[in-house]
């Protein structure tokens, strides 16, 4: 493994860090049937084959002993790997108390902040259990070559529903391929031949059937950690960590849109998204991935 932090045209950030609570473990290392590997290790061949040299992985210490001695050996040798454990204790300094009363990670906001002293150049940030496609790394690493903005790749919230139970999702607003806001919606379910979930203010309403939604997939460059840490800092001034709430990543994006400091590029799916929240998907989920992988 490297782990050298030097200037790289494109990385990969993986968020691994998560507790995958309603899958019932830790997901991101359960390997597919037949393909012997994991979703994430999909994820970072397509990502290499677009032109990413660095991979970033973000993870829970439960889990660090596997992945070295399983997960490194099978990625390719060519790339720079860094393995960046996510504490709850990462906080700064005045807030150390909060901390030890933290049971649960801090969310994918706090884990991407962790890559802050590693990434130095346009970096993919995905999840580690969500499939997204060989051609959605190709879209962002064509938008880096050109432009200089954040992207992100947007997903048909219809392509991503679960038969198994109500999924939340970030459903776009977009103008002139730009990214307006995302809207954080709970509980999304097809009801009556309508897609319904609860929006913020936890009213059950419809969702256009052509929403897009974000799943996680995000083009970004340093500049972004500033907004990170700003964010975090402000997030942990106004909540107590007893509400157990989660610092999000998209919300610091919706910060600089906002504020008017960064544009957003958009771009739609050229291929279906397939992830994993409950533990009884796995196993059609990876069905499906093996047959894409042959």
């Amino acid at each position: 493994m490297n782990t050298t932090t030097k200037k790289h045209a494109l990385s990969l950030v993986v968020l691994a860090g998560g507790l995958g609570s309603r899958f019932g473990g830790n997901k991101q290392i359960a390997e597919i049937s037949g393909l012997g590997c994991t979703i994430m290790e999909l994820s970072i061949a397509d990502a290499v084959a677009a032109g990413v040299t660095q991979v970033v992985l973000i993870i829970n210490q439960a889990v660090r002993s596997e992945i070295e001695q399983t997960i490194l050996p099978r990625l390719a040798a060519n790339i720079d790997v860094v393995l960046i454990e996510q504490h709850t204790n990462l906080v700064p300094k005045q807030f150390e108390q909060l901390a030890q009363q933290r049971e649960k990670p801090w969310g994918t906001g706090h884990a991407l902040l962790c890559a802050k002293d590693v990434i130095n150049n346009p970096a993919i940030v995905i999840t580690a259990d969500d499939y997204y496609g060989a051609s959605s790394f190709k879209l962002l690493s064509e938008h880096f070559k050109h432009q200089g903005n954040w992207a992100m790749v947007g997903y048909p919230i219809i392509d991503t529903l679960s038969g198994e139970g109500g999924v939340n999702r970030g459903v776009c607003q977009v103008e002139n391929n730009q990214l307006l806001r995302i809207v954080e919606y709970l509980n999304i379910q097809q009801q009556a031949g309508q897609i319904m979930g609860d929006n913020p203010a936890g009213v059950r309403e419809g969702i256009a059937k052509d929403a897009l939604g974000s799943m996680s997939f995000w083009g970004v460059t340093p500049s972004f950690f500033q907004y990170l840490e700003q964010g975090f800092t402000a997030f942990l001034q106004q909540y107590d960590t007893a509400v157990k709430m989660e610092y999000y990543l998209p919300d610091q994006i919706q910060r600089a849109i906002s504020t008017k400091q960064q544009a957003v590029s958009i771009y739609r799916a050229q291929e279906s998204w397939y992830g994993v929240t409950y533990k009884s998907e796995f196993v059609s989920v990876a069905a499906t991935l093996y047959k894409l992988r042959h």
